[in-house]
């Protein structure tokens, strides 16, 4: 794949490709590694990873919807210990950068788990799980602008390795949580994670989760995410990883047209485990389609576009 230049930076990370797992539907790359060369992505972003391991919520965990995915897995992880004895020697085989998606019942064990990492040399960058409300004397990190900049600023204290913050998409203006971000040291944002949702069984008269509640992905939630990012992109200068409902090569160019510097793949891998390659493929393909011979130049370019684009009409 050398026709197309498709490298890009993020922070002090250097990708050959903005290809990349959405955490959690990846697991830590051993699962995948049997179907796709994990030297073909642009980074490995992990499952989450919290100071000790996690069990998970109770069955069912998934159900899936119409264009949509709702899952309830429950953060469920090795834990630190876990993690560096049974994931970092695999990890060690392949080339991509490693991010570390990073969760917490409160900010000590955010900063547990990226002290006890920050010296594993396989691990190049952090993105810290802001999604699920994390209340500690009555801060909510993942929906205030203080608890956003709070987190950030004490993560940033403990590591120079890249911080990419993973934002809540429940909140009306993600600008706002960005720069908070930014403006605390954080090299990167990822938008978004999951929306919560939740499904009933009619004729059981229950909710067909374990946990009741979880959180909706796929195709349904593709058009939210492109407006998060986009926004994004119009409040903060650091890069921005886009997720959220991305199947094809066109939903990667949609997601760096409205300003995502890399994209992630999350659902699709469900679907079709070779989903990441292919739509590296596909969006080289669309890069040579149409004369473009830098991924770079891609970036954002919908904001400074003039006129309307004519919508597609179904017949």
């Amino acid at each position: 794949m050398n026709r197309v230049d498709l490298s890009v930076s993020i922070g002090n990370l250097h990708l050959s490709n903005p290809i990349m797992p959405a955490s959690g539907t990846f697991g830590y790359g051993q699962e995948y590694a049997g179907l796709i060369d994990l030297n073909d992505l642009g980074a490995i972003v992990s499952k989450a990873v919290s100071p000790l391991p996690r069990p998970g919520n109770h069955p069912p965990r998934m159900v899936e919807l119409k264009g949509a995915l709702l899952n309830s897995i429950g953060l469920q992880n090795p834990g630190i210990d876990g993690f560096i004895e049974k994931k970092v020697p695999f990890l060690q085989e392949f080339s991509p950068p490693v991010v570390v998606n990073v969760v917490g019942n409160d900010l000590q064990e955010y900063l547990q788990v990226v002290e006890a990492l920050d010296p594993v040399q396989r691990v190049n960058g952090f993105e810290i799980n802001l999604s699920c409300p994390n209340v500690q004397k009555g801060l909510e990190f993942g929906t205030t602008v203080e608890g956003v900049a709070h987190i950030t600023r004490e993560l940033r204290a403990v590591t120079q390795k890249d911080l990419w913050m993973k934002l809540t998409p429940t909140v009306p203006n993600p600008g706002e949580l960005g720069k908070a971000a930014e403006g605390e040291g954080a090299d990167a944002l990822v938008a978004i994670n999951t929306i919560g949702g939740m499904t009933i069984d009619a004729e059981a008269r229950r909710p067909v989760l374990g946990a009741k509640f979880g959180g909706v992905s796929g195709p349904a939630i593709k058009a939210v995410a492109l407006k998060y990012v986009w926004l994004l992109y119009e409040a903060v200068s650091i890069p921005i990883v886009g997720v959220g409902g991305i199947f094809n090569g066109t939903d990667a160019i949609e997601f760096v047209l409205a300003g995502a510097t890399a994209i992630q793949v999350g659902t699709a891998n469900f679907v079709n485990p070779t989903a990441m390659p292919d739509v590296l493929h596909e969006i080289e393909a669309w890069l040579e389609q149409h004369g473009e011979s830098n991924l770079r130049d891609l970036i954002g370019q919908a904001h400074r576009t003039q006129g309307v684009a004519t919508p597609i009409q179904n017949h």
